[in-house]
């Protein structure tokens, strides 16, 4: 910092205040350190600076699966967010093992990390001892799977965006609509509340036969699921699918291709997580679109929070209850199911 401070022509605090990301540096003073930077070849010792301020300058995500597409772009959202402010992300695979996920949330990343950004898929409400705590280290969950109320969480309203989804497939004059996705998760369960409380309030009736359980929300789980509906009882088909996320939607309309149903003239397909596959299938799928950029920032900020106040705690102060944080989401209408209206 002394040699780049001396060719730029600035203090050594100037040069660190360039550096940590201070705001209140002029904006020629700070090209200028820049431009010094850059020629000097300069580089941040982040042992160094750790020592100094008892902060590594990582933070951990822990995601289930990273082949998945929704979850490798929810990753690269926080790489992004966190490289804005001078952050490294180390990205671990949970598997969606509740094990796995209950000894992070017990505090396994913290040796490597300033805090933990969490997707849990499985761990229950009390997978960390001491229910009524908060934890003693900066953590915030991603998306719609809760673990008790402790914990701040960032994500969509599910029932809301499955609702959102349910109503699109009505508007289009669908009424066999299908709930692809039902398992024992909170994201499926408040799914399916969103999709009984739009058909519902359509007046549908008979929906429970209509709700399609699977085990995981895979695309060959939607491709078995749909090929045994289609292949049922001989009864009349479903006009539409409403699956609880791109992957199962994938699988259905492979499913419904090979058994010559034409998408979405005979059945429409929508979805929910609009991961850049969904432009491409055939036809295009309609499917709900999270602002993750929004979901990485927001949860970054709440780690830092939780760092300022030196422990976790949760957003409303003590162990009372960190309330979910709903974020903004979209719907973005493709081909999928763009069917005409049925009178």
């Amino acid at each position: 910092m002394r040699d780049v401070a001396e060719h730029a022509g600035v203090s050594v605090r100037t040069v660190s205040n360039v550096v940590s990301g201070y705001s209140h540096v002029s904006p020629a003073t700070r090209a200028r350190v820049q431009r010094s930077l850059d020629e000097l070849g300069y580089q941040m010792d982040y042992l160094a600076r750790g020592l100094r301020s008892g902060r590594t300058g990582f933070v951990a995500l822990a995601v289930p699966f990273l082949a998945e597409p929704y979850f490798a772009e929810l990753a690269q959202a926080v790489i992004r967010a966190a490289a804005r402010r001078g952050i490294t992300v180390l990205v671990e695979s949970t598997g969606g093992d509740s094990e796995v996920e209950r000894r992070i949330l017990a505090g396994g990343l913290t040796n490597v990390a300033d805090g933990v950004l969490l997707s849990a898929l499985s761990a229950p409400p009390d997978a960390v001892a001491g229910a009524g705590s908060a934890p003693d280290f900066p953590l915030v969950l991603l998306g719609e799977h809760g673990v008790g109320d402790r914990f701040p969480r960032v994500g969509i309203d599910n029932v809301a965006a499955a609702r959102t989804v349910v109503e699109h497939l009505l508007e289009q004059g669908c009424r066999r609509i299908v709930a692809l996705g039902r398992n024992g998760s909170e994201n499926g369960r408040e799914r399916t509340e969103g999709y009984r409380q739009a058909m519902a309030a359509a007046r549908v009736r008979q929906v429970n036969q209509l709700v399609v359980p699977v085990d995981d929300w895979t695309r060959k789980q939607g491709f078995e699921a749909v090929r045994q509906l289609l292949d049922g009882d001989g009864g009349p088909l479903p006009d539409a699918v409403f699956a609880f996320n791109d992957a199962l939607a994938v699988g259905a309309l492979r499913a419904l291709d090979a058994s010559g149903v034409r998408v979405p003239e005979e059945v429409a397909v929508a979805s929910i997580d609009d991961v850049q596959e969904a432009a491409y299938t055939h036809p295009p799928l309609t499917s709900v679109a999270p602002d993750l950029d929004v979901i990485a920032e927001r949860a970054l900020t709440l780690l830092d929070e939780q760092a300022g106040r030196g422990s976790a705690g949760s957003s409303g102060g003590g162990g009372g209850g960190a309330a979910q944080e709903p974020t903004p989401f979209r719907l973005i209408v493709r081909e999928s199911s763009l069917r005409a209206r049925q009178d």
